[in-house]
Order: C-alpha cells, then sequence, then structure tokens
C-alpha cells in the first residue's frame, strides 16, 4: 500500500514551492474554464428560435471540445452519486433489491436515444427562455449511456465484500455510514474506476446524437465535437472531419493524464494485500499532489466540516449490526410479494391489451423470432470478445507498468465513437459481399467489447500480490493458474463487464443492423433492424412493441443467465 507523505514533509517550508505554485494555477484554470462554459450556456432560447450554428472552422474546435467535455463530466458525476445511492439501496435491502434489479435491467435495455426523445420537453419546460434546457437533456443522454454500468459495477462489489471484513466491521459496530466509507467504498475502488472509465469513453458514442436534438418537429444544435463531427458528415467535409478526429485524440489523451491516470495511482492503496505493491501505477499529476502542501492544507481546513457530516450521515443511518439485512416478517414478506405481483400483472395486462388492439399477437410472433436473431449475435458477440480479452485484460491489470502504457490505448479505443468507423464497414460488406446478418456482430462488438476488456483489466488488479506470489511459489502454470487463480479472482468483475456488454450490444442493434452508404442500404434480420425500421417510418405500436421485447429479452436473460452467475460469486469465488 503506497504511503502518504509525512506531514513533516509537507511543513519543512512556510513558502510556497513549485509544486503547490501549479496546483494554484491548475485550480484557477479549471474555475475559469467552467466559468467560460457556463456562461456561455446561458444563451436566450425559445423554441422555435433557431439555436447556436457550427461553425466548420478549426479554430472553433477548442471552444466546441471544452463544451462536450464538460457535459461529460456533468453526467460522469450524475452517474457516480445515482451509482453510490441505488447500489446501496439494492445491496443492502433484499425487498428494495427485488424491484431495483429487475428495474436497472429494463432501463440499461432501453435504447439511450429513447430516452432523449421522451425528456427532452419536459427539460426545455424547466427552463424557459435558456438553452440550459438543452443542455440539461443533452447530458440526461450522455448520462443514460453511462450510468447503469457503473452501478452494476458498485452494487456487485457490494455484494462481494469478504466476510471476514464484514465481521469485523460488525464486531466494531461500525455504523452503516462508516461501513460505507471505510469498508465497502474502498472495497468497490477499483472495479468502479475502470468501469466508470468505460463508461465515460462509451459516453462519447452518444455525444452526437446528444448535441443535435429534434424537438417540435424541428432540430436543435447544440455547440460542441459531435455536432461540429455531425454538420463535417453532413457537409462531406473531410479537412474538418480529420481536424475534429485530432482534436479527439488530444482530449482523450488529456483526460487520461488529467485525470484518469491520477486516479488508477490513488486507488492502487485500496488493493486487498498485506504487502505493498512491488509495482505500484505511476502519474505524474498524483506525484505533483502528492508533493504540493496544497491538498494538505484543505484537508485540514475541510475537517470538521468532514467530521460534522461524518457524525450526521452516522445518526441518520444508524447502526449495521452484523451487516446482514434485517429479519423480514413472513407476512410482511408475503405482502410485499403480492403487491409486487399485482403491479407487474396489471402492467403485463395493459402491454397485451394494447399488443391486441394495435398489431396483434401475429405481429409479437414476429418480434419475438427476430429477437432469437438478435440474441444468436449477442451470444457469439460475448463468447468471441471473451475469448480475445480477458486474457488481455489479465495481463494489462497483472503488470501495472504494462497497464500505464496500454491504459491512454484501451481509453483511446474505447472513447472512439465506433459510430465514425460504420460508413468505411458498410463501404467493405459492399464491396466484398459480406452479409449485415454477420457484419452487424463487428459493429457492435466495436463499442461492447470493451466492458469485457475493463472488468477484465479490474478485476486482474483487485487479486492481491500475495496471491499472486503464493501461486508462483507453489507452481501453478497454464490451466491450473487460470482455474484456481485467476477465475476465482476476475470472475464477479467478468460477470460485469458480461451484463453490461450485453445490454451494449443489445443497444447497438438497433443501428448496427440497419447501415448505409450513398444510395445503398444493408439490413439484416434482427430485432435491432425492426426496431429501426419502425422507427423511420413513424410507426409508434411497433417501435413501443420492439422496445417492449427487447426489454423482455435483456431482462429474461439477466434472470434466467446473469443473476444466478452472480450468486455463483457471491457463493463461491470471494477472496
Amino acid at each position: 500500500m503506497k504511503q502518504l507523505p509525512q506531514p513533516e514533509a509537507l511543513r519543512q517550508s512556510s513558502a510556497l514551492g513549485l509544486a503547490d505554485a501549479a496546483v494554484v494555477l491548475g485550480v484557477l484554470a479549471l474555475l475559469a474554464l467552467i466559468a467560460h462554459v457556463g456562461s456561455a450556456a446561458m444563451v436566450s432560447f425559445r423554441p422555435p428560435d433557431v439555436s447556436p450554428t457550427i461553425s466548420l472552422d478549426p479554430h472553433n474546435l477548442p471552444e466546441y471540445a471544452l463544451r462536450s467535455t464538460t457535459r461529460m463530466f456533468i453526467a460522469l458525476g450524475a452517474s457516480m452519486l445515482f451509482t453510490l445511492i441505488y447500489g446501496s439501496m439494492a445491496a443492502h435491502n433484499r425487498r428494495a433489491e427485488r424491484v431495483l434489479v429487475p428495474l436497472l435491467d429494463i432501463l440499461q435495455s432501453v435504447p439511450v436515444l429513447g430516452f432523449l426523445s421522451i425528456t427532452v420537453t419536459g427539460f426545455i419546460a424547466l427552463f424557459p427562455g435558456s438553452l440550459l434546457g438543452l443542455e440539461a437533456a443533452s447530458i440526461f443522454a450522455i448520462f443514460t449511456s453511462q450510468v447503469w454500468n457503473m452501478t452494476f459495477s458498485f452494487y456487485q462489489s457490494l455484494r462481494t465484500v469478504p466476510k471476514e471484513l464484514s465481521e469485523a466491521a460488525a464486531l466494531y459496530r461500525l455504523s452503516r455510514w462508516h461501513r460505507f466509507t471505510r469498508l465497502e467504498a474502498p472495497s468497490a475502488a477499483i472495479p468502479l474506476l475502470w468501469n466508470a472509465m468505460m463508461s465515460f469513453g462509451g459516453g462519447w458514442f452518444f455525444v452526437a446524437a446528444s448535441e443535435a436534438i429534434s424537438v417540435l418537429n424541428k432540430d436543435y444544435t447544440l455547440p460542441g465535437i459531435g455536432s461540429y463531427v455531425a454538420a463535417a458528415v453532413s457537409a462531406q467535409d473531410l479537412s474538418a472531419l480529420a481536424w475534429a478526429i485530432v482534436t479527439m485524440v488530444v482530449i482523450i489523451v488529456l483526460v487520461d493524464q488529467l485525470f484518469w491516470r491520477p486516479l488508477v495511482a490513488w486507488s492502487d492503496k485500496f488493493r486487498l494485500e498485506q504487502s505493498s505493491s512491488g509495482d505500484a501505477p505511476q502519474s505524474w499529476v498524483y506525484d505533483l499532489l502528492n508533493s504540493s502542501r496544497i491538498p494538505a492544507l484543505a484537508s485540514v481546513l475541510l475537517a470538521p466540516a468532514w467530521a460534522g457530516l461524518d457524525r450526521l450521515m452516522s445518526v441518520l443511518l444508524g447502526r449495521v449490526g452484523d451487516g446482514a439485512p434485517s429479519s423480514e416478517s413472513p407476512t410482511a414478506d408475503r405482502l410485499y410479494n403480492l403487491s409486487l405481483w399485482l403491479v407487474v400483472g396489471g402492467l403485463v395486462a395493459a402491454v397485451i391489451h394494447f399488443v391486441v388492439v394495435t398489431v396483434g399477437l401475429g405481429e409479437v410472433a414476429t418480434a419475438f423470432r427476430l429477437g432469437i436473431d438478435t440474441l444468436l449475435r449477442v451470444t457469439l458477440l460475448l463468447v468471441v470478445a471473451t475469448v480475445i480479452w480477458t486474457p488481455i485484460g489479465v495481463a494489462i491489470g497483472f503488470n501495472p507498468r504494462l497497464a500505464g502504457r496500454l491504459q491512454p490505448v484501451v481509453q483511446f479505443l474505447a472513447s472512439f465513437p465506433a459510430n465514425f468507423i460504420f460508413p468505411f464497414a458498410t463501404v467493405l460488406f459492399i464491396r466484398a459481399h459480406i452479409s449485415l446478418d454477420w457484419g452487424s456482430i463487428v459493429l457492435m462488438a466495436l463499442g461492447a467489447q470493451w466492458y469485457i476488456l475493463f472488468n477484465a483489466i479490474a478485476g486482474a488488479q483487485t487479486i492481491p500480490s500475495d496471491l499472486r506470489e503464493m501461486a508462483d511459489d507453489v507452481g501453478l502454470r497454464g490451466v491450473e493458474r487460470w482455474r484456481k487463480l485467476i477465475i476465482p479472482g476476475i470472475f464477479s468483475a467478468w460477470v460485469t463487464g458480461g451484463v453490461t456488454a450485453s445490454g451494449g450490444a443489445w443497444n447497438a442493434s438497433i443501428v448496427s443492423e440497419v447501415v448505409s452508404w450513398g444510395g445503398t442500404t444493408l439490413s439484416a434480420n434482427g430485432l435491432g433492424a425492426y426496431i429501426a425500421q419502425a422507427t423511420s417510418t413513424g410507426d409508434w405500436p411497433r417501435i413501443t412493441l420492439g422496445i417492449g421485447m427487447m426489454s423482455l429479452f435483456v431482462v429474461g436473460i439477466n434472470r434466467l443467465l446473469w443473476r444466478r452467475l452472480y450468486g455463483l460469486a457471491e457463493r463461491k469465488y470471494q477472496f
């Protein structure tokens, strides 16, 4: 475990050093950028007035990139807050879990752009006369692309906290707040960080769509790199598109260096091991902060406020007892289950009535058959991605130096919007006469496969170095090493990667099973193509049926497969 600088070292000089000056200037620059973006968002906006237009002049790209990146970080902050609250409620309350986890499955299965089309009018109404409504709608769309993966990761981490640590928390009668801050959050830090990294990268896929919003039969554009790319594609301006790609590369590198890599280095302290890490992750920003007196001084100034919050939350949340869910009355439990079944039954009856009245049961059978086709593609994608990326992720997770070198690479690959590649892939499919029934698997994998890789990395990093050294000492090699050390160590993280990759693949099927280039359109047989075609014609009954059928498939698979694997991870694969 890394040792923080000693207080004596921080107090050895009364004058500010170069590190302190760099931190102060960095904070001031960040505040200035936030103020600039905030003032730029305070633009008068009254539908159907024309919203800000996009200039393809490359000199505007820094401004656009700054605004898009700000939206991404606001969405990430909201996702983190939602994750901590929602995941904790689902993990610690069995009754809440019966509702929250299936609801999470359903929310994950709903196409991201579906949230945007439903909520954008409401956001505009919240901020009349201001562009903040469109900004909020864009941020919400990005939020829905980030949050589900992070929530699944945190929930599973809470469910697999080491038993001996839970028993120690109960023995010392920690409050629920202290259990969360001193045990659960540190235990979940590494997997949550890598899933947040993946979610942040995946959010770039939806930036273009979230910055070009259709409402009240009119298209409104928010300044950003996503809308810049959309404008460049519309104008067939290859030069502008090239400048946008260069800008995207710069953004990814800067965010990695200034944000993600310091967090990776900081999170190394939460590895569960008895000896210090022999080769810990490195970050020049993290080293700069450690050598500066400013963070220590800030912590001293904020200590009274934090202590007050600590006492308040401890009183409000109470004590955790033995750390297990409180006993439930059988009668109350049966009434609770009955109420759930009544609600679910009412919803099912409403859906059946809608289907019978609008499209008929024959259309349901058609949608179900197409769902089976998409299910087979998703299954093949998961198998291939697991075989390819799990060993690579383990190798990266076991080698911090390799992780430091490859993190920007994998971060770039995961962050680069896959839909930028779709036109080139479509041309290849047309010229090579490749059926989209197979080609769509590749398109779906461009985004979904990274969930497997990032979770394999996170899972490998949580395996204590002591166990790895012990495995080396006893001569575990090859298959035996995977069977007795690696698979048990990464299994929980792999399940999280699998369930989120599966949900992401179903979501991506809508844009992957129907692609076009010029006047040529390729279509696959699948539920995603069914929804895309119904959307293009404005057939709301079939759109509703398609989304409902997709949700049914996702929830059913999660219930029958992924929940059981989560249970296996809790029972068998814990350190």
